[in-house]
């Protein structure tokens, strides 16, 4: 059954016994918590810094994390993780965010202390392959565009490698520091600046001698010029002696090494939305071959789903692919797997299943009907069902894309990007299916950062480092670790009332661990029971910890205010 459909079940049964199962008779247990009024403003980037929220009794969640087949993330306690957060890219030189205080990247202390005052608790960190690998030689270098054996275009530096990614470890320490985890994401949009976007190194362009021009428009018809077209198809193939994806899984190996033993680094986002003209003038079927190619490589090529005919990668393309590349490199490392860019519409992926562990299902979620400059919904109505009809059947890829042998019951999964929107009514409708369904999710975006690929309307914080209003849709209670299996979760933000039921193990020695905004949600307080447990956090803590003695089901409800008595 779809989780979608399962998750629907389990809200409906999780009022009283579940599949057989009594809830636990303890008494409810209230927790009053004094916090700032409601009439406090509400945190910005200029707010003084705030210490990540911690309790005695429950140290914070760390990595590694694992996928171990179905729809949830756990830690090494065995409970599920639920991950909740934003992306922070940057698309102009240097080609990513750490401390350089009057840069226009930068990215400090501020950002990473109202990330954890909103109870966000992981970050998309985007990287670019010119970032890591920018070498020397022009787009369309004959040396490394003719046709031929793909071999060394010699544009790799070690020291440029290290210089940048000392800077990007500082990020990542900085958000461990804020108990926020990373994925490392690497970001392109068109490929390549000379298509209005970002990502490629301008050696790794070979467009076959067409013209290159810039359509009138929103950027994203950039994608449908004949020189971005082949400059793509050059990569999926790497037909050329420059060796397009050699180079880029390599450069994806010193990385994964090098962030390996990492506990706050949990995972790699291989390649963001990949596009290929092929999607246009032969279908998903044609590219989502080339697709799991490029992850697998021939020498570990799965089957098509859904009909699709046998794959067949191209013969040139490496016979260890990007995935394996990155597990020899981090064996612990979560893999966050993305479909071809069409499926952010709901349109169908045929990646087949890929026999590898630590596999997540990433996709992204968009509407179609939205502003060419603000990328807002001009149809609200429409983009909500849109998005609902896109999480339904990316819940039934999850149950088909992982091995029987590495996730059975499916892989894990997460939304790593949605929103870009101001319009909080487009959020509510997402986000409430996101709880319903146990989904972890990454807003796009955190800042706007000038991006060329984006619009001001985007970023969660706005230039004179204030919330949107969007705000008090996306920091939202949720329970970050469950120690047993989640059953039902919903948020009202309007009522600000939160729900959560899960099965408990008594097995499992680490609490539960609720994010409470108070800063957003609560600032007058909030009113916590709980029945089948105990909660065992101090009143004011923004951690709601709780401690189930046996095995049963336990509710869990947060209101705004004092409790009463």
């Amino acid at each position: 059954m779809p989780w979608l459909l399962v998750a629907t079940a389990v809200v409906m049964a999780a009022g009283g016994a579940l599949l057989g199962v009594a809830t636990s008779p303890t008494p409810r247990v209230r927790v009053r918590v004094p916090v700032p009024g409601a009439h406090a403003p509400l945190p910005t980037l200029r707010s003084p810094l705030q210490a990540a929220p911690s309790v005695e009794d429950a140290a914070p969640v760390s990595g590694p994390l694992r996928a171990p087949g179905g729809p949830f993330l756990r830690d090494a306690a065995g409970r599920v993780i639920l991950l909740r957060g934003v992306n922070v890219v940057y698309k102009h030189p240097p080609f990513e965010v750490y401390p350089a205080p009057g840069k226009p990247w930068n990215f400090d202390a501020h950002d990473a202390s109202l990330m954890a005052r909103l109870g966000f608790d992981v970050v998309r960190l985007g990287m670019t392959w010119r970032g890591l690998e920018p070498g020397t030689a022009p787009a369309n270098d004959p040396a490394i565009c003719r046709r031929g054996r793909p071999g060394n275009p010699h544009q790799f530096n070690q020291a440029v490698l290290d210089h940048y990614l000392g800077h990007l470890k500082q990020t990542v320490d900085l958000l461990a520091r804020f108990h926020i985890f990373t994925i490392l994401d690497m970001h392109q949009d068109v490929y390549n600046e000379m298509f209005d976007g970002e990502g490629a190194p301008n050696w790794a362009v070979c467009t076959n001698g067409a013209p290159n021009v810039d359509p009138p428009g929103r950027w994203s018809r950039s994608y449908g010029t004949a020189a971005a077209g082949a400059a793509f198809g050059n990569f999926w193939t790497n037909d050329v002696v420059g060796n397009l994806q050699g180079q880029f899984d390599m450069v994806w190996g010193k990385v994964a090494k090098y962030f390996a033993g990492d506990p706050w680094v949990i995972g790699f986002d291989p390649f963001n939305e990949p596009f290929s003209a092929s999607l246009v003038t032969r279908g998903d079927e044609h590219f989502d071959a080339q697709l799991e190619c490029f992850y697998t490589g021939r020498a570990h090529i799965g089957a098509p789903r859904r009909g699709a005919p046998r794959f067949a990668c191209p013969r040139r393309d490496p016979r260890t692919g990007v995935i394996p590349v990155m597990l020899a490199n981090d064996r612990k490392a979560l893999v966050f797997e993305e479909p071809d860019n069409y499926a952010s519409r709901g349109l169908p992926t045929f990646l087949g299943p890929m026999s590898f562990h630590n596999l997540v299902f990433n996709f992204h979620i968009y509407c179609g009907a939205r502003s060419p400059v603000t990328g807002n919904p001009t149809n609200l109505a429409r983009c909500a069902a849109q998005e609902a009809r896109a999480l339904t059947r990316r819940s039934e890829d999850r149950l088909e894309i992982g091995s029987k042998q590495y996730a059975p019951g499916g892989t894990g999964w997460f939304m790593s990007e949605f929103g870009a929107t101001s319009d909080p009514g487009l959020l509510k409708s997402v986000t409430a299916i996101a709880d319903q369904d146990l989904l972890g999710w990454a807003y796009w975006s955190w800042r706007y950062y000038a991006d060329p690929t984006g619009s001001a309307s985007e970023g969660l914080v706005m230039a004179d480092g204030k919330l949107r209003s969007t705000a008090f849709v996306l920091s939202r209670p949720y329970a970050e670790a469950t120690a047993g299996t989640p059953l039902s979760m919903h948020f009202s933000p309007g009522t600000r009332r939160f729900a959560f039921a899960y099965r408990a193990r008594a097995a499992i020695r680490a609490p539960t661990v609720i994010e409470v905004p108070v800063d957003v949600q609560y600032r007058a307080g909030y009113c916590a029971t709980v029945s089948g447990a105990r909660i065992t956090s101090d009143p004011t803590t923004p951690l709601l910890v709780i401690q189930a003695s046996r095995s049963g089901i336990v509710h869990v409800r947060v209101r705004p205010g004092r409790c009463r008595g």
